[in-house]
């Protein structure tokens, strides 16, 4: 029951009618009863120099943050937790301590735990972009031999690349073009799709990696979570591979952001069944 002692959380972003946080933050507060409610602002980008104050004045407690806004909410910010500070982008913010967190690297690290030890193992992401990014560096700070990254614009992984190694994070960082995508598989633990290929609606597209260049000794994870299985999560089922919905670091990002705004544990399995209800 909402009343004058409800904390109030919140995403903004724009647009921000798609997204599935509500249902699953609302769900986990119901859940663990706690007194707070999480809700979408829709912010026009003239208005984003003023939401940080506006968000205190109401006595917000946090925000998510989403496309287009996590690189520019920065500058808002008193603070920024070490990893989204290498990474240039925030999803998080606790207005408490008006501080910056990056959580999308850590749901993507969590999402391979649930099934592997990443310890020595080979990770082979493909995309440049601001998701492989927030995952790269995550990746990079864990306890993975080998990270390459694969990319169309190979300028582009090779940038990232350099930026992972200058931060002293880890020294065995590699780079390529698709190309060598099939020989980079062919000994890698770990695969992760950071690309928007296959999502709803061009849920037909041709994946970036197919069975011929898959193997059942692989984790395959695409970050896509609409739909659930992607062309790519199929193409990985066709040779017995290990898959990893997207939806898991959909999930596991929320729940690291649940935690700092609350301190408590999310209820992961009540989070995901209610954004499976509505999928």
């Amino acid at each position: 029951m909402i009343d004058g002692n409800t904390n109030l959380l919140g995403l903004i972003g724009n647009p921000v009618e798609h997204s599935f946080s509500p249902v699953m933050h609302n769900a986990a507060f119901k859940e663990l009863k706690l007194n707070y409610v999480y809700l979408p602002f829709k912010v026009e980008k003239e208005n984003l120099k003023n939401v940080i104050t506006g968000a205190n004045s109401l006595n917000i407690k946090g925000l998510n943050v989403t496309i287009p806004y996590k690189i520019d909410i920065i500058k808002y910010l008193d603070n920024l937790d070490p990893i989204a500070k290498l990474i240039g982008a925030v999803n998080t913010i606790d207005l408490n301590r008006m501080k910056g967190y990056n959580t999308d690297g850590i749901g993507a690290l969590k999402a391979i735990e649930e099934i592997t030890n990443i310890k020595n193992k080979k990770l082979v992401i493909t995309g440049a972009g601001g998701a492989s990014r927030a995952i790269s560096f995550q990746f990079a700070n864990s306890a993975i031999d080998e990270l390459v990254i694969i990319n169309r614009n190979e300028k582009k992984a090779v940038l990232l690349a350099k930026e992972i190694k200058n931060s002293g994070l880890h020294d065995n960082v590699k780079y390529g073009s698709l190309s060598e995508l099939k020989n980079e598989l062919s000994n890698a633990d770990i695969f992760i799709d950071t690309t928007p290929i296959g999502m709803d609606p061009n849920i037909n597209d041709e994946p970036i990696a197919n069975s011929k260049i898959l193997h059942e000794d692989l984790i395959v994870n695409d970050i896509v979570y609409n739909p659930l299985e992607t062309s790519l999560i199929k193409e990985a089922k066709k040779v017995n591979a290990k898959t990893v919905s997207g939806l898991k670091m959909l999930i596991y990002q929320g729940a690291e952001s649940f935690k700092i705004w609350t301190g408590e544990d999310a209820p992961i399995d009540i989070m995901e069944k209610a954004i499976l209800n509505i999928l």
